[in-house]
């Protein structure tokens, strides 16, 4: 404690004043001399205690700061009692309660990190293992030429495939990092339909499927169109895949005062109620999923459309079909 320079301050001060004191008193009497003397000694040792115990206290909360910062959370320092130290205690208190919280959540980021980190790699690991043997094979100088051309095609295939899951996963992680900013203009619900419809007609055109599109040509939400297509792509993907051969997908959409509200249903396979409460999970595959299938469509979707201010459900009934329910809320004023 003497090391302190502010403290020796105090204490060469304080000795001055009792000496100047005692000086003085000796002009009056021996007995002002002992009076101010006993005063002196008393009032220094008082300082020199208060000092001390706040010292200790000092060195107590030292303590339980190098514990917190080695990882101790389960300190409880709080102290109901007034004054600048019971503050102090409860406002470390608080901090040991935030690095406690943000920790629990470092390490369930950290988890999901490399849960994401194994599925990915399961995810190009089945593409590319299927690529290197077909490579493999086109190396034989006596392949038919019929193979090699089945092989180059599901090459191509398998390509596409890596491209498609590798752009799914960077627009993802976008999403989850808070990069992506979404627009906020008028989106005609025809023009979103019209531009998701595209990349999908030729699948619809091969399984001679049914599409029908209804509702009010003024029907609109604030929004991104880019990024809410991207979302309604996944989903007709999804119904396209799922429906049989010559089977029906519906559109259709209204608004109210409260949403806007976008259906797509088919009268495909159906999803069973214990799948449900899954299908938006990143990575997950139903019982029905096809071959091809990464789990990571309707996921995307998901995200896209709830960053918007809106909410996608989902009813379904095996060997009936899917509907996907798409809202989008107003602003409240």
């Amino acid at each position: 404690m003497l090391r302190n320079r502010e403290i020796r301050l105090v204490l060469l001060l304080m000795c001055t004043i009792s000496l100047v004191m005692l000086a003085a008193a000796a002009f009056f009497s021996p007995a002002a001399v002992v009076l101010v003397l006993m005063t002196s000694i008393l009032l220094i040792g008082c300082s020199f205690l208060f000092t001390r115990l706040r010292y200790r206290e000092i060195e107590k909360l030292s303590g339980y700061l190098r514990r917190i910062s080695g990882g101790d959370y389960s300190l409880d320092v709080r102290d109901n009692r007034e004054g600048e130290f019971s503050i102090l205690k409860n406002t470390i208190y608080k901090v040991t309660v935030t690095l406690s919280e943000q920790s629990a959540l470092l390490h369930k980021d950290k988890i999901h990190l490399t849960d994401a980190i194994s599925d990915i790699s399961h995810q190009l690991k089945a593409p590319l293992a299927s690529m290197m043997i077909m490579a493999d094979l086109l190396d034989d100088a006596k392949l038919p030429e019929a193979k090699r051309t089945e092989f180059t095609r599901n090459i191509r295939i398998q390509l596409e495939r890596l491209d498609w899951l590798v752009s799914s996963l960077l627009k993802l992680s976008k999403i989850d990092a808070g990069t992506v900013q979404f627009k906020k203009d008028e989106v005609r619900i025809t023009k979103l339909i019209e531009k998701a419809l595209q990349p999908v007609l030729i699948p619809i055109d091969i399984k001679e499927q049914t599409v029908s599109v209804t509702g009010d040509d003024s029907v609109s939400f604030l929004g991104d169109l880019n990024w809410t297509t991207e979302a309604v792509i996944n989903i007709l993907k999804n119904g396209v895949e799922h429906t049989q051969a010559g089977g029906t997908i519906a559109i259709s959409f209204l608004e109210n005062p409260l949403f806007t509200e976008i259906r797509i249903e088919d009268n495909g396979k159906g999803i069973s109620k214990e799948e449900i409460p899954h299908i938006f999970k990143r990575f997950y595959k139903g019982k029905n999923a096809g071959e091809g299938s990464s789990g990571i469509g309707l996921s995307l979707a998901h995200s896209i459309i709830t960053k918007q201010n809106g909410d996608i459900e989902v009813q379904s009934e095996l060997h009936k079909g899917t509907q996907f329910r798409i809202r989008f809320y107003k602003q409240v004023v």
